[in-house]
C-alpha cells in the first residue's frame, strides 16, 4: 500500500508541475485569474513578465520530468510477481529525491518575488 501512495504522490507532482509549466508556456504567469501572485513591478514591465513566464515554464517542465524518474523503480516493485521491496535506505532516497523535485518546482516562484527589486 505504501508503494501505491508513493506512486500516486509522484504522479500528482508530475501533473501539478506540468500544469504550472503550461501556464508559463502560455505566458499567463502574471494573469491573476490563471497565473500566480507576482509583484506589481513584474506585472507592469514586459521584460520582467516574459522572464517570469520563462522561469516558470523552464523550471516546472524540468521538475515534471524529474518527478517521473521514481515511477520506474516503484512501478517495478509494485507490479512484480514476486515479493520485492524497497529497503529503508531506498525509501529515504525516494523521499529526499521528492524533496529535491519540490525545491526545483518552487524555485521560479521564489525567484519571481525578487525580480522587481
Amino acid at each position: 500500500m505504501a508503494y501505491v501512495f508513493i506512486l500516486c504522490c509522484f504522479v500528482l507532482l508530475s501533473v501539478v508541475t506540468l500544469l504550472a509549466a503550461r501556464v508559463g508556456h502560455r505566458g499567463e504567469v502574471c494573469d491573476r485569474g490563471v497565473g500566480y501572485e507576482v509583484p506589481d513591478e513584474v506585472k507592469r514591465d514586459p521584460v520582467l513578465r516574459e522572464k517570469a513566464n520563462r522561469l516558470v515554464a523552464h523550471w516546472c517542465t524540468g521538475a515534471a520530468i524529474l518527478s517521473l524518474a521514481p515511477l520506474i523503480p516503484v512501478g517495478n516493485v509494485l507490479f512484480a510477481d514476486d515479493e520485492r521491496t524497497i529497503g529503508t535506505g531506498g525509501l529515504i532516497a525516494v523521499a529526499v529525491y521528492g524533496l529535491i523535485v519540490v525545491v526545483v518546482a518552487g524555485y521560479p516562484f521564489e525567484k519571481i518575488k525578487h525580480l522587481g527589486r
